[in-house]
């Protein structure tokens, strides 16, 4: 950059309890631009914030805004200093009232006292200028997300901020709502202030993004001008996966599956809930795995969600077997044969206190029970043929489940779904977080059971891994289907190119390198 950066971060790291979580990171930042920031779930750019803002500490490195080098202790200390962040869930008091939050803790005096009537006309005047009309003496929480995103701006801009971060702040807006949060976005960058923009939306980058850093396991990977950089080299700059590693991929053995599986276990058309999944129709036979490819914040886990009656959706139909279901709740979808493993094992899979032995078994309980009794002896029988089968590591089915590692904790919840005798089984991210080896007997698992006559649907943020067990795949984009793929299709750079361009559209690089594969394999 030939100007003097406001921002300057160089060779940052950090670690957490041995692990480095970044490793020599880097980011820098002009005045007057908007800066996209993005990489997949793990990649490091929340870490890299939160150390900017004063929420984590870094273990080296210098970080340089405004001119002089910083190390803010506290967040306080970032916002007095000019940096304000918007998070993806607003930061707001949701029972104060717009103006009252706009200046809180900022609010002009006379005489001593708050002075009320220039709070708000101060606050009606900002949002004015955003092309915003509203009450500003209502509550906050009586207006829409996106209104409440311009009210976090409106405070970051009153506050004087040289820099604003946003952090995935238009996920939860409909298309209306975001180009109303760009044009306020455009008209901080055109006073000279700079936007740090998180986003796994391809199209919000290009649309209003001057540069891009991309980061990938702790690193940064890439810093490049926005328009130096098509939508298929951002995608394998961030998956670290390159064309001419991925093109020659064997199909025969995907299509030999497809040609024996059976008829279909479940489908969904036209599914939609909020602005997470706007069209989202899949299927998925008897005897086959279905990959749900897409970003990180593409719809993947909200589109499990719904399938599992976890979420309502507000249109589309669902049917399994063949007949038409309308879960109201996880209940329902597993009476129907539905099991769903959470990509969350320690927030929504786990009971880490319970045993082995009552976190295998807790959802076929009540099948184990006869008049408040549980069936010890086929409760044992249970626990230790799964054991024994998935090659469950432990010292003993009665120890704690918090004990155990995290490939054995994954293959636990994995038996208490296997358990219950599904003809679905939902895998959402099953392989994050477990070392390489349990990687690979997962990956044996799925097989197995899809061997056994079992439909089931994964995703996976690593592309290797979901071709290495998916037959199909199904790629999702800003929560809408945009390709199915299968045969000679099913492979790494076809499911980049759909994530990257879209249905019905193909980049040219990709049809470069096929064509030269093709010529090859001649």
């Amino acid at each position: 950059m030939a100007q003097t950066p406001l921002l300057d971060m160089q060779d940052i790291d950090i670690a957490f309890g041995g692990v480095a979580a970044l490793k020599r990171a880097r980011l820098t930042v002009a005045a007057g631009e908007v800066h996209a920031l993005i990489g997949q779930n793990g990649a490091g750019k929340s870490t890299l914030i939160k150390i900017l803002t004063g929420a984590y500490r870094k273990s080296a490195g210098t970080i340089r805004f405004d001119g002089r080098e910083i190390d803010f202790r506290t967040p306080k200390e970032a916002r007095e200093a000019g940096i304000s962040t918007i998070y993806q869930e607003i930061n707001l008091v949701p029972f104060r009232s717009v103006a009252e939050n706009i200046f809180l803790g900022r609010e002009p005096r006379r005489f001593g006292l708050i002075d009320w009537k220039t709070v708000q006309r101060r606050a009606s005047e900002l949002l004015e200028s955003f092309g915003l009309r509203i009450d500003v003496k209502k509550p906050v929480r009586e207006f829409s997300t996106a209104i409440q995103q311009m009210v976090a701006l409106a405070r970051a801009v009153s506050s004087d901020a040289k820099m604003v971060i946003m952090d995935e702040s238009t996920s939860s807006l409909d298309e209306r709502e975001v180009e109303l949060l760009f044009t306020v976005v455009r008209r901080l960058r055109d006073d000279g202030r700079a936007v740090i923009f998180v986003s796994h939306r391809l199209d919000e980058l290009y649309a209003l993004c001057d540069r891009v850093t991309v980061m990938r396991d702790g690193q940064t990977v890439a810093e490049n001008a926005m328009q130096d950089m098509d939508k298929l080299k951002l995608v394998t700059t961030m998956l670290g996966r390159t064309l001419a590693a991925v093109v020659h991929e064997d199909s025969a053995v995907k299509e030999a599956n497809l040609a024996k599986r059976g008829p279909v276990a479940l489908a969904a058309q036209g599914l939609a809930a909020g602005a997470k999944v706007t069209d989202v129709s899949l299927d998925v036979h008897a005897g086959e795995a279905v990959g749900l490819a897409g970003l990180l914040g593409s719809g993947r886990t909200e589109t499990m969600r719904l399938l599992f009656g976890a979420d309502r959706p507000a249109k589309g139909a669902l049917s399994i077997g063949g007949e038409r279901a309308a879960f109201k709740s996880p209940k329902d979808a597993i009476a129907r044969g539905v099991a769903y493993l959470t990509e969350d094992r320690k927030a929504e899979g786990i009971v880490p206190e319970l045993s082995v032995r009552d976190n295998l078994t807790l959802v076929c309980l009540p099948a184990l029970t006869k008049r408040g009794v549980v069936d010890v002896a086929k409760q044992r029988e249970i626990v230790d043929g799964f054991i024994e089968s998935l090659g469950i590591k432990l010292r003993s089915p009665d120890q704690p489940i918090r004990e155990l590692s995290g490939g054995n904790q994954q293959k636990v919840l994995l038996a208490r779904w296997l358990a219950t005798h599904p003809r679905v089984l939902l895998l959402d991210e099953p392989t994050r977080g477990i070392d390489v080896g349990a990687k690979a007997d997962v990956a044996k698992i799925v097989r197995e059971l899809r061997d056994a006559g079992l439909a089931v649907l994964l995703s996976a943020s690593e592309l290797e891994e979901l071709t290495a067990v998916a037959d199909r795949a199904v790629v999702i984009r800003d929560g809408e289907t945009v390709a199915q793929l299968d045969g000679a299709q099913m492979n790494e750079t076809s499911i980049m190119d759909a994530i990257a361009y879209g249905a019905g559209e193909r980049s040219a690089l990709v049809e470069a390198v096929q064509s030269t594969a093709r010529g090859s394999e001649r």
